[in-house]
C-alpha cells in the first residue's frame, strides 16, 4: 500500500509518501480500505514532536492520522465476518495509521455508514462532530441566546453555527478574510465578520444594540487577541467556553484564562471543556457522542464542510492548516 510516513519530527516536508507493507488485522480487528482520512490540527503539533494529550511520545517512524472511513476488506481472527464489504468509519483512538490506503483497527470502534453518507463527511463527524457535540454539553442554546463563534469557517465552527441556528439562537460568526466570511454567511450565521479588520467588535455591537442584546456565549477555539475581544462582548451571565487556542500559537500557545476576581467583576464564567472534563460530562460515553454526530449528519441536521487533499499531498494539507488556508474539516483522499 501507499502511506504517509514520518521518520523525523519537524516541518510538513518530513511527511513522505511511500510504499509500505499492507497491514494485517489481528484478533478482533478489521482492515479498512481507506476512502477518506481525517487531518487534525493536533497532527501538526505531533509531527513537530509535541506529546499532546498522549501518555507517551510518538514512536518513529509512524503513519499519522486517527480518523478513517472506507470499506472493510479483511477481518482478523474472532472478528464477525459480516463486517466484510461494509462501508464504515472509525476513530483509531491512541493508535495512528490513518494516512494510508489501508488501516487496521478494532472492530469495536467501527460504525457502519448509511448509503447516503459519504466517507469524507463521516470522517468529519467521527472526530470533529463528536467534539462539537461534546462542547455543546456545556451550554443550553435557545431563542434568547447570542452565540459568538470564532473560527466559524473551520470544521467545528461550521457545525456550531448550524447547531446554534437550529436552536433558534442569534449567531455571530468570526472568520479571517472575505472568502471565509462569505462561507460563514452562507452557513447561516446572522452576522459574519472579518476578525482581521480592527473594527470588527464595533460591527458586532452595532448589530446587537438595536436588538437590545449582548453575547451570551463565546465558543473559543482561538484564544489570543481575537478570543479576548470576543469575551469582552459577553453580557452579564455570559459563558466563555474554551476548546482551543490556535490564535495564540498553533503549537505553543495557551488558552485565555481569567482570575476568579475578573470573572466575578464581569459576571461571566469561563470553562475549558476539552479532554477528561468533556468525557466525564458525557458519562464516559464517547461512542455515544460519535453515534449522535453521525446521526446528525445522516439526517441532515448538521452538514459538515470538507476540504479535500490528495493523500500524497499530506504535507500540503498540514501547511494549509497551519497557515489557516483551509475551511471545514481537512480530509486526505487516497
Amino acid at each position: 500500500m501507499h502511506a504517509i510516513r514520518l521518520h523525523a519530527f519537524g516541518p510538513a516536508e518530513n511527511l513522505t509518501y511511500e510504499q509500505t507493507p499492507d497491514p494485517v488485522p489481528g484478533t478482533g480487528q478489521v482492515r479498512i480500505r481507506v476512502a477518506a482520512a481525517g487531518v487534525h490540527l493536533l497532527d501538526t503539533a505531533l509531527r513537530e514532536g509535541a506529546q499532546g494529550p498522549f501518555p507517551t511520545p510518538t514512536a518513529l517512524p509512524t503513519i499519522p492520522g486517527r480518523e478513517v472511513a472506507g470499506t472493510v476488506d479483511a477481518v482478523g481472527e474472532g472478528t464477525d465476518p459480516s463486517w466484510l464489504g461494509k462501508r464504515v468509519v472509525a476513530h483509531l483512538g491512541m493508535n495512528p495509521g490513518g494516512y494510508a490506503e489501508l488501516a487496521v483497527t478494532d472492530a469495536a470502534r467501527l460504525h457502519a455508514l448509511p448509503d447516503h453518507l459519504g466517507e469524507a463527511e463521516a470522517v468529519a463527524m467521527i472526530g470533529t462532530g463528536r467534539t462539537t457535540l461534546g462542547i455543546l454539553q456545556f451550554t443550553e442554546l435557545g431563542p434568547d441566546s447570542v452565540a459568538i463563534v470564532p473560527a466559524a469557517a473551520g470544521g467545528i465552527g461550521t457545525l456550531l453555527v448550524q447547531y446554534a441556528k437550529n436552536a433558534g439562537a442569534t449567531v455571530i460568526g468570526l472568520a479571517g478574510g472575505p472568502a471565509k466570511v462569505a462561507l460563514v454567511r452562507e452557513n447561516g450565521a446572522d452576522l459574519a465578520v472579518d476578525y482581521t479588520r480592527p473594527e470588527w467588535p464595533d460591527e458586532v455591537r452595532a448589530y446587537l444594540e438595536p436588538l437590545g442584546k449582548s453575547a451570551t456565549v463565546v465558543f473559543d477555539s482561538v484564544g489570543g487577541e481575537t478570543g479576548r475581544t470576543a469575551v469582552d462582548l459577553l453580557g452579564k451571565g455570559g459563558q466563555h467556553i474554551v476548546f482551543g487556542w490556535s490564535g495564540a500559537g498553533l503549537h505553543d500557545g495557551e488558552p485565555l484564562t481569567y482570575t476568579a476576581e475578573e470573572l466575578a467583576s464581569r459576571g461571566i464564567t469561563s470553562e475549558s471543556v476539552l479532554g477528561p472534563v468533556m468525557i466525564q460530562k458525557a458519562g464516559g460515553d464517547v461512542r455515544g457522542l460519535e453515534l449522535a454526530a453521525l446521526d446528525a449528519a445522516s439526517t441532515g441536521t448538521l452538514r459538515p464542510a470538507v476540504h479535500r487533499f490528495p493523500l500524497a499531498d499530506a504535507a500540503g494539507a498540514h501547511r494549509a492548516l497551519e497557515n489557516r488556508g483551509t475551511t471545514g474539516k481537512v480530509v486526505l483522499v487516497p
